[in-house]
């Protein structure tokens, strides 16, 4: 009886269609492949790819229903269909879609191959489009747990390294306890505004409904929370110590998914939560942005250039951008009255996109010149890298160059628009460390290049073992490549499709 009177939220299927396809991906990959031989060569990958090229696809013809229709919410209020979460969806989906052909022939050298990383990136690709979506805080909580135990098990699924091993471990007990902050502050915003859907939140605190005002340090209490954890989450300084280990330590194609998919999530969903949820209280936690912006730049370009491990270089050279995406929250915050929209906005869902695609490729060059076991990330393995592998070493030089934000590349694009944001809202000063900071920051990518192109090989590194560039991943790196290029030289068309 009670089954007959229970009435769920209506549910669009067409508009949760990318997360369908990437949750079915999934499934199909660990249950078809438990149940069938081993499969031939790169089909694992090539079906994960397709899987993500499927949701993306989908997720175009949501952004053109957008056009038509409006924005919407989906399942009871649950998720938003709006520009930005497809933007981050399609954001996700290439990074699966590179990831995916970056770890095909690194399984194999490794002899790990199988279904199981592949499975975790449409996994951890769902719980990144709820955080994205999300318009509910326990359902923001349910991607961001979904997004990081996936994580957490691929940091850890080299199971012949123990330094995976150790970077699994450290990045699941640190995770475990930004969890914990962000969760503790959900709580607190229902104390405060006895709800956790955006919209009640939104409308219980709006400072003009005369609602009583006795729970402003129950609320105040639980935003500083949320920014704790999505701060960890986004590796923002001073939460960004597990970075650099977890980084060195999990499989090089698993570090450029956590700096690619992981990082455009997080900076989904901190989004959503201060402009969407909590847009009466911008001037309250906009000073803490501004400064954990400051840090998180200084502190990510000083601590890179001390580094000679090329993923630890990347690691905080991560951290750097993540300030670079902060300078363009900060600027978002300046305008309540939007949500999720305006320049702010705008800038960092085109940062996210060409950081992801930039930071893939990047580590896709640092895949081949690992070697086996990642052995060789650090400078000497990058010796003498043009004088054997020219076309490699000129790859990694236009992305590395794009990083420094170089002007032609997509990265001085995205760089130019997070400070052109602040500068729109008057925060010169936040704008000025940005810039002083990529001064800092190309540093360390002209040692890399330094180490390719210009120092001398010694004695020992005739033994080495000979770096490899198979098909999938010259077609990772050359796409990457291709897009930091193209947007360079021609940046109006992703300006103007940017939400």
């Amino acid at each position: 009886m009670f089954a007959d009177t229970l009435q769920g939220p209506s549910v669009d299927w067409f508009a949760m269609s990318p997360l369908l396809v990437l949750l079915g991906g999934a499934l199909v990959l660990l249950l078809v492949a438990s149940l069938t031989p081993p499969w031939p060569k790169r089909w694992y990958a090539i079906f994960a790819a397709k899987c993500a090229i499927g949701a993306g696809v989908l997720s175009l013809l949501l952004w053109h229903q957008i056009d038509k229709e409006g924005a919407t919410t989906l399942v009871g209020g649950a998720l938003v269909l709006d520009k930005p979460a497809v933007w981050i969806a399609i954001t996700i989906c290439v990074a699966v879609f590179l990831c995916a052909l970056v770890t095909d022939d690194y399984l194999r050298r490794e002899g790990i191959d199988g279904p199981e990383l592949y499975a975790l990136y449409l996994l951890a690709a769902v719980g990144g489009v709820v955080m994205a979506a999300a318009n509910d805080l326990i359902v923001l909580f349910l991607g961001l747990e979904i997004l990081s135990i996936a994580l957490y098990v691929m940091a850890a699924s080299h199971r012949k390294r123990s330094e995976s091993q150790e970077s699994g471990i450290k990045y699941f007990v640190l995770g475990g306890f930004s969890s914990a902050f962000f969760l503790y502050g959900v709580a607190l915003i229902y104390g405060g505004a006895g709800s956790t859907n955006f919209n009640k939140i939104v409308a219980v605190l709006e400072p003009t409904t005369g609602s009583d005002r006795t729970n402003d340090a129950l609320v105040l209490a639980g935003i500083a929370l949320l920014l704790v954890g999505l701060a960890f989450k986004v590796a923002a300084v001073p939460f960004h110590f597990w970075t650099p280990d977890v980084y060195q330590g999990a499989p090089t194609p698993v570090t450029a998914f956590m700096a690619s998919a992981g990082k455009a999530a997080a900076f989904g969903a901190m989004l959503r939560v201060l402009l969407e949820a909590l847009p009466n209280w911008s001037d309250d936690y906009r000073p803490a942005v501004w400064m954990i912006a400051l840090l998180t730049l200084v502190g990510g370009s000083v601590m890179a250039v001390v580094q000679t491990n090329v993923k630890r270089m990347l690691a905080f050279s991560s951290v750097s951008h993540a300030g670079f995406i902060l300078v363009g929250v900060e600027a978002a915050a300046h305008r309540p009255g939007a949500p999720m929209g305006g320049d702010g906005v705008s800038s960092v869902l085109m940062y996210l996109m060409i950081y992801s695609v930039l930071v893939i490729g990047t580590f896709a060059v640092v895949t081949a010149v690992g070697r086996t076991g990642d052995a060789a990330t650090d400078l000497a393995g990058f010796r003498g890298l043009a004088k054997h592998k020219p076309t490699l070493a000129l790859a990694m030089t236009v992305l590395l160059l794009a990083q420094a934000g170089v002007p032609l590349t997509s990265g001085f694009i995205a760089k130019f628009g997070v400070i052109t944001a602040a500068v729109d809202v008057h925060s010169y000063a936040i704008a000025i460390a940005a810039m002083v900071s990529a001064v800092i920051a190309a540093f360390v990518y002209l040692r890399i290049m330094v180490s390719m192109w210009i120092t001398d090989e010694e004695a020992s590194d005739a033994a080495r073992e000979e770096v490899r560039v198979p098909a999938l991943l010259w077609v990772a790196i050359g796409a990457s490549v291709a897009f930091t290029l193209a947007v360079g030289f021609f940046p109006g068309w992703l300006i103007n499709i940017t939400p």
